[in-house]
């Protein structure tokens, strides 16, 4: 049980998300289907609030002591991720925006994405809905490449 809950909770952090939860499922032994479940569960858990508050929070305190780097560093983040969605879309923005969320690379993901789509003032019901498809079609593509990855490791190390 308690590595569902680390599954869960990994799926849940910044950059990581279902991208690291998936292949830490797999190689401690977790069945993929139910692994693949919780992690999308975890990784979808904050993406409302981070459409409704995030870019808020990081305009306010972008000019912070302590958190304004930070704070800075995420929404240049999201801008930079909004503006090469809406470049490379044009009307077909929800597409972008899942396909942005659902192919697994360094600095896309859930919560990129939806910040992204927050300063880009996507409706939020579109926004939800082209985050959820992109995080479950990177749970497939995550749950093949680990399945496939560490089948091949134990039939090297087997």
């Amino acid at each position: 049980m308690q590595n569902y809950l680390i599954v869960f909770l990994i799926s849940m952090v910044p950059l990581i998300e279902l991208r690291g939860a998936i292949p830490y499922a797999v190689g401690f032994g977790i069945p993929l289907l139910p692994a693949y479940i919780i992690a999308i569960i975890g990784n979808m858990i904050p993406v409302p609030f981070i459409y409704l508050f995030a870019r808020k929070i990081l305009i306010w305190g972008k000019d912070k002591p302590v958190i304004g780097k930070f704070f800075t560093f995420c929404l240049e983040k999201g801008e930079k991720g909004g503006k090469k969605l809406q470049a490379t879309a044009g009307k077909g923005l929800f597409v972008a925006l899942m396909l942005f969320v659902g192919i697994p690379l360094p600095g896309t993901g859930a919560w990129t994405g939806t910040l992204a789509a927050s300063l880009l003032d996507m409706d939020f019901k579109s926004s939800i809905l082209a985050v959820l498809l992109g995080v479950l079609l990177a749970g497939i593509i995550m749950g093949a490449a680990s399945a496939g990855l560490f089948g091949a490791i134990g039939a090297v190390i087997g």
